[in-house]
C-alpha cells in the first residue's frame, strides 16, 4: 500500500485526523478497508496538486473500538491544529468521538457509522457519509417482509448499537404485520440460542453480534440443527461482507442476507477506484473502503474552496456537491438526525452466494 499518510518533509500541510479500528477488539477488517480508502484518496489528492499547493496529510489514529481512547484521540488532534477530522466505522465509538469534536469546534466528517442518534443534539460541525440506521435497516425488514418472514428474532449483545437496531426492526415489522422476539446473547449460549429458535416458531434469526464471537459460533449451531433447517440466518450490520467471514465459516458462511451501501454498478470513478483499492488490499474492496475514499473526496473539496479555517469548513457541509464513488454526494438536513447527512448512499441487500462464497448476491435494494 502506498504511505500517503506520512508526514511531509516540509511541514507544509494541511492535516486530517482519522479514526480507525485497528486492533482488536475493533472490527480490524473494517478498519484496514476504512484506512485503504482515505490513503488512497489522499495520495490522488497529493498528485493532483493537494491543497492549494500544500500537501494532505493524514493523521491516524487507532480507537480499537473503544469510546474512550477515541475520546482522548480527537482531543488530542484538535490540539495538533487538524484542520478537520475523519473516519470511524464503530458507531458508538463514532458517537464518542462526535459529541468531543463538537465540544472543541472540530469539523468532523464521519465515514461509515450509522447510528441515527450520532449526537444528543443538533449541531453544524458533523456530516455523515453512511446512511442513518433507521434509514438501512427499515430497507432490510422489507427484505424479510417481501421473503415472507412474519416473525423474526433477533439475537442480540447488550449495547446501543444493538438495541437501536431492535428497536427499528421491531417497529418496522410491528406497522406491517410482523413481530420480533429478542434473544438475549449476553446471557444464552449459542445451543441455547438455538433451543430457544426452535420453541419459538421464528422462521429468521439475525445476527447482532460481534464477529467473530458469538457471531460465529452461533452460525455454526443453526447450521447444524436440523430443528432449524429453514431458518435464515441474517446479518443486516454486514458481517458477511469481509473476507474474514468467509475464512471463519467457509460454505456456512454463505445465504446470509447483510446490508451493505454499494450501487447495482459503479460508474466510471467508482470502477478505477475499485481496481486501485483491490490492488491495494490484495482483495475484493468492501464498501466501508469506498466509504474512506469518498470522505477524502468530500473533504478535499471542501479545503480547497474555503481554506482550512475550522469554522469555515464546517459552514461549508450545505455547499457541498461532490462526485463520489457511489454517486453524487451532497448533504442535508434529515428529520430526527442530528447531524448533516448524505441522504441517502445507494443500499442493498446482499448475500454470498452458497455455489460460490467469494461471489455476492444482491437480493434487494432501496
Amino acid at each position: 500500500m502506498p504511505t500517503p499518510s506520512s508526514p511531509p518533509a516540509d511541514g507544509a500541510s494541511v492535516r486530517i485526523g482519522a479514526l480507525v479500528p485497528l486492533t482488536r477488539p475493533g472490527w480490524v477488517q473494517a478498519g484496514r478497508h476504512l484506512l485503504a480508502g482515505l490513503d488512497l484518496a489522499v495520495h490522488e489528492v497529493n498528485a493532483a496538486g493537494g491543497i492549494a499547493g500544500r500537501p494532505l496529510e493524514l493523521v491516524v489514529r487507532d480507537t480499537a473500538a473503544d469510546p474512550g481512547r477515541a475520546e482522548a484521540a480527537v482531543e488530542e488532534l484538535a490540539r495538533s491544529g487538524v484542520a478537520a477530522l475523519a473516519g470511524e466505522y464503530h458507531s458508538v465509538v463514532a458517537r464518542a468521538a462526535a459529541a468531543r469534536a463538537d465540544a472543541l469546534g472540530v469539523p468532523y466528517l464521519c465515514s461509515s457509522a450509522v447510528l441515527d442518534g450520532l449526537t444528543d443534539q443538533r449541531t453544524d460541525r458533523v456530516a455523515r457519509l453512511a446512511p442513518a440506521q433507521s434509514h438501512g435497516w427499515r430497507i432490510y425488514a422489507d427484505f424479510l417482509l417481501g421473503a415472507g418472514h412474519r416473525r423474526v428474532a433477533v439475537a442480540a449483545q447488550p449495547s446501543v448499537y444493538w438495541a437501536s437496531g431492535t428497536g427499528i426492526l421491531r417497529d418496522h415489522l410491528a406497522a406491517r404485520g410482523g413481530d420480533l422476539v429478542e434473544l438475549d446473547m449476553g446471557a444464552l449460549s449459542p445451543e441455547a440460542a438455538c433451543e430457544e429458535l426452535a420453541r419459538d416458531g421464528a422462521t429468521a434469526v439475525l445476527l447482532l453480534t460481534g464477529i467473530p464471537e458469538p457471531a460465529v459460533s452461533l452460525v455454526r449451531a443453526v447450521r447444524r440443527d436440523r430443528r432449524l433447517a429453514g431458518v435464515l440466518v441474517g446479518a443486516p450490520a454486514g458481517q458477511p461482507e469481509f473476507a474474514e467471514w468467509a475464512t471463519e465459516l467457509g460454505d456456512d458462511g454463505a445465504g446470509i442476507p447483510f446490508l451493505r451501501y454499494l450501487p447495482a454498478r459503479l460508474g466510471p470513478l467508482g470502477a478505477r477506484v475499485g481496481s486501485a483499492l483491490r490492488e491495494l488490499l490484495a482483495e475484493a474492496p468492501s464498501f466501508v473502503a469506498f466509504e474512506g475514499y469518498d470522505t477524502v473526496t468530500v473533504l478535499a473539496e471542501v479545503l480547497r474552496a474555503h481554506g482550512t479555517d475550522r469554522a469555515r469548513v464546517a459552514a461549508a457541509w450545505p455547499d457541498v456537491s461532490v462526485e463520489g464513488t457511489r454517486g453524487p454526494i451532497r448533504f442535508s438536513r434529515v428529520p430526527g438526525i442530528g447531524v448533516w447527512q448524505w441522504a441517502w448512499p445507494p443500499v442493498q441487500v446482499v448475500d454470498r452466494d452458497p455455489a460460490a462464497a467469494g461471489r455476492f448476491r444482491v437480493l434487494h435494494s432501496g
